[in-house]
């Protein structure tokens, strides 16, 4: 590991001290909850929508866990604004382990990827593509 990934270790412990985007917002376009059930992580993902229906406005989440499941969080509420409903469907584990720069132990990759699970949940529900109570975080 060189400096660069140290460097994204810093970027990871700054996202879970100083949050981006952090609280629920009123009046959302669509809001879900999940949970990582192996640590116990809960993340919060409130989005608001643009005018035209597909373009994400403005994320908040709130929830709790540990620095990687809170800094990703964090760092995909900066990230989607700005992106259309389907782009964020279409987003994969691959696009999270390379937001936050560091290799990804398999035992925390669903830390990793719980807010972009929750968000793509969220949206899914929001559009009528699947039941409230069949989401992929309890996969």
């Amino acid at each position: 590991m060189g400096m660069g990934s140290d460097m994204y270790r810093q970027q990871i412990l700054d996202h879970y001290k100083n949050p981006r985007n952090y609280g629920e917002m009123e009046d959302p376009t669509f809001s879900h909850v999940g949970e990582n059930p192996s640590c116990g992580d809960t993340i919060r993902v409130d989005v608001r929508l643009e005018d035209d229906g597909e373009t994400i406005e403005y994320v908040a989440f709130s929830g709790d866990g540990c620095a990687i499941s809170q800094a990703s969080a964090s760092m995909l509420s900066q990230k989607l604004p700005g992106m259309t409903v389907a782009e964020l469907k279409e987003m994969d584990r691959d696009d999270i382990v390379d937001m936050l720069g560091v290799d990804i132990s398999p035992m925390r990759i669903k830390c990793a990827v719980l807010a972009e699970k929750v968000a793509q949940d969220g949206a899914k529900i929001y559009e009528g593509e699947i039941d409230l109570d069949k989401t992929s975080t309890e996969e």
